[in-house]
């Protein structure tokens, strides 16, 4: 297996192909990548390392490329869930950041899991039902299980809460911090998502 690849940023192809080409010492790859970890890479001619993960199928073999070893190690985790193929768990990760993803799972945040193209209920429960113990000892290891909900509303007001405002088009990075930013106190949802708008408005 091909842990990661060091060598110079040659071609970057978005939309369906997503993927990146690398030239090591004279050889050309080409590593499929989530569209977030494209949109990140330096400039072409940079040197870079990129965490791959090799898939081989009847036909091909196909390399696909992380940002980081955590990532790619979630993918590999997450192709193993029935029904969840590379190009559905690369929708994933470029959906949602892997902190994003991972807490989604921990959570059981089916709701936020389906908000990826592709992904309907019954697969994002799959999802949470499989993955749910591996990935809480990933955010033990990350050091975010210990970090309570200080703020915002409780459950399932939450969600509600999280939903709309994704569907406004603020990232699930945004949300978590407006909604840990409010004071908890009794409010209904419309009251919560107003002042977690003016927040992100400010």
């Amino acid at each position: 297996m091909i842990a990661f690849l060091v060598g110079h940023l040659v071609a970057i192809e978005l939309g369906e192909r997503s993927s990146l080409t690398l030239e090591v010492q004279g050889v050309g790859y080409r590593v499929k990548a989530p569209a977030r970890f494209l949109k990140q890479l330096p400039p072409l001619g940079e040197s870079i390392q990129v965490f791959t993960h090799l898939v081989v199928r009847e036909t091909e073999l196909v390399l696909y490329g992380f940002g980081s070893a955590a990532e790619r190690d979630l993918f590999v985790e997450l192709i193993k869930v029935s029904g969840v193929g590379p190009a559905l768990a690369l929708a994933l990760l470029n959906t949602l950041s892997l902190s994003e993803l991972v807490q989604a799972v921990v959570t059981n945040n089916v709701r936020v899991l389906s908000l990826t193209p592709g992904v309907g209920h019954k697969t994002a429960q799959r999802l949470a039902l499989e993955l749910k113990t591996k990935l809480a000892n990933w955010r033990q290891a990350l050091g975010e299980t210990d970090q309570p909900l200080a703020g915002g509303p409780p459950m399932p007001i939450r969600e509600e809460v999280e939903m709309a405002l994704l569907a406004l088009g603020y990232s699930a990075s945004e949300i978590h911090a407006a909604l840990q930013a409010l004071p908890p106190q009794p409010r209904q949802t419309e009251d919560w998502l107003r002042a977690a708008i003016t927040y992100l408005s400010q």
